[in-house]
């Protein structure tokens, strides 16, 4: 194992305390920072230039992850040594991997991702659960999806279960928050787009909305909270009500499973165009 010439700090140092409270909301907005765990997630991070403030690891991981620290290295962002004990008070995660940054903020203004006409963007009003919003933005990176919205009262996308769930994902697209749903969809049709609203009661099968070329469109997807779906006046707002066909006997599809399916319609119409 490689030698280091400082000693790692421990859970009682006050950088590593202020790390740690980047663990609340209001502490994470106030300072516009959030905790990126996990070796993929740091390896994203360091791929947006100036996202990352600096890097905490262990020893064992700072020679695990040399390629890491390397690239740390060239984008001169420091490098720190943490105990275990403090490694396992920054992270969030079951099984710490040893290798936490911190990072700026990346939302941008809603104007901005609409800027010149994405052709496929995924609106989340009022979801609530961290892992199904990341994987939400995790389902639209993978689909090539342009940009992700988060609105209402959606939850924080850099809580760190939220953050873990997007595997890195929350790093290669464009995110914005907005605090009106309602605008939100206002504004991507003003944008172009046209919005879909993903309704179990909708008055268009998704087969039907792709074989009639409709999916083949710049598009906007409206996907609402896990447990009470879209409100009936947000989702009257969409150009269209979407559902998904239920072949078999269950109800529905949760949130991100949804948001999966019309996202991947909406990609493999847009290829064979």
């Amino acid at each position: 194992m490689a030698s280091f010439h400082t000693d790692p700090l421990s859970t009682n140092n006050d950088r590593v305390k202020n790390v740690r409270k980047l663990a609340r909301r209001s502490f994470r907005a106030e300072h516009r920072q959030f905790v990126a765990d996990g070796p993929k997630a740091v390896e994203g991070a360091l791929t947006v230039a100036g996202c990352v403030v600096e890097v905490f690891a262990t020893a064992s991981a700072s020679v695990e992850y040399a390629d890491l620290r390397a690239r740390a290295a060239d984008l001169e962002v420091a490098w720190t040594l943490v105990d275990d004990r403090a490694m396992g008070s920054l992270s969030d995660s079951v099984s710490p991997q040893g290798v936490v940054a911190v990072c700026r903020f990346l939302d941008r203004p809603l104007e901005h991702v609409l800027t010149g006409t994405p052709g496929l963007v995924a609106i989340c009003a009022d979801v609530r659960d961290p892992g199904n919003a990341g994987t939400v933005i995790r389902t639209a990176d993978a689909a090539g999806a342009d940009a992700v919205v988060l609105a209402g009262s959606s939850v924080d996308a850099y809580n760190p279960k939220t953050v873990r769930a997007t595997v890195g994902s929350l790093f290669h697209l464009p995110l914005a928050t907005q605090s009106e749903p309602a605008d939100a969809v206002r504004r991507a049709q003003e944008a172009g787009l046209i919005v879909l609203a993903a309704d179990g009661a909708g008055e268009i099968d998704l087969d039907d909305a792709a074989d009639d070329g409709l999916l083949a469109r710049p598009t906007a997807w409206l996907f609402g909270n896990e447990a009470w779906g879209l409100p009936a006046e947000l989702a009257a707002l969409a150009d269209h009500r979407v559902a998904i066909p239920i072949h078999g006997k269950a109800e529905s599809l949760n949130l991100s499973t949804a948001a999966a399916v019309c996202l991947y319609a909406s990609a493999r119409a847009r290829r064979h165009t």
